[in-house]
């Protein structure tokens, strides 16, 4: 199965909800690898402990042999041989790398968009796949959502947040009609959820009387996610028994459940 986490908003949680998921995923067993396909690198930072060296293999390698192809099929590596084994069992990263950002013009023109599905469906020995996005719809957001099966949207309880909300949805399913007819929503995460306060509340209610599919899990505001970053370790791992924790294994086991 593949997953991406995907808003065009930044600072709604998407590299911490990928890699929470992820990490739970190989815990529960399964080989599940990460992708990061945005530029900033912190979900490469948050699973690997580092950011990558120029001569790391990175995504941004498998673009660039996308380019280099030519009618014999010359120039191009694997994306298997590009794949870190991160510090935990059964989780792997495929990181990013600053040189995104200087190819995505040269994919764009030549369109690549496709590159990333037909690897992916190439692809053998893993059980679950986690694709973190940049906060943009660009040529590597519209990549993972046309590599993917699902879609995860975090939400912040945020009015202007709700309002993107509704053009969030109308692109994934324009990509759905138009490039992956397999693609679905899987539902809206809920994060940085204050109970307690009454604007979060009414606007999770109304999303929910609205039809749209916000998942029952949702995710607490809580210091230890910034300290599981600097950590350079997911919650399940940083603190197994807080209820931050908890809370991504329920949403975990919704998402699995459903």
């Amino acid at each position: 199965m593949r997953r991406v986490i995907f808003n065009q908003k930044g600072g709604v949680g998407k590299s911490t909800i990928t890699c929470n998921l992820a990490a739970i995923s190989a815990l529960e067993g399964k080989r599940t690898l990460v992708i990061d396909l945005d530029v900033q690198g912190n979900t490469t930072h948050y699973l690997l402990g580092h950011k990558v060296n120029e001569s790391d293999k990175t995504i941004a390698q498998f673009f660039k042999d996308s380019l280099s192809l030519s009618l014999f099929g010359s120039g191009a590596s694997g994306i298997e041989t590009l794949i870190h084994e991160s510090p935990f069992p059964n989780l792997f990263v495929l990181p990013s790398h600053p040189e995104l950002e200087p190819l995505q013009g040269r994919l764009e023109s030549r369109f690549k968009i496709f590159k990333l599905k037909e690897a992916l469906e190439k692809l053998e020995g893993f059980d679950a796949i986690y694709m973190d996005t940049p906060p943009v719809l660009n040529f590597y957001s519209q990549s993972a959502l046309i590599a993917a099966d699902k879609c995860l949207i975090p939400f912040d309880c945020d009015t202007f947040a709700r309002e993107a909300l509704y053009t969030l949805i109308q692109t994934v399913a324009e990509v759905k009609a138009d490039h992956n007819e397999n693609l679905h929503v899987e539902g809206i995460i809920v994060n940085q959820f204050q109970k307690q306060a009454n604007l979060p509340r009414q606007l999770v209610e109304e999303l929910i009387a609205e039809g749209l599919p916000v998942l029952g899990s949702m995710i607490s505001p809580s210091v230890k996610v910034r300290e599981s970053h600097s950590a350079s370790q997911p919650l399940v791992h940083f603190v197994p028994t807080h209820k931050l924790t908890d809370e991504f294994r329920a949403l975990y086991a919704e998402i699995h459940n459903s």
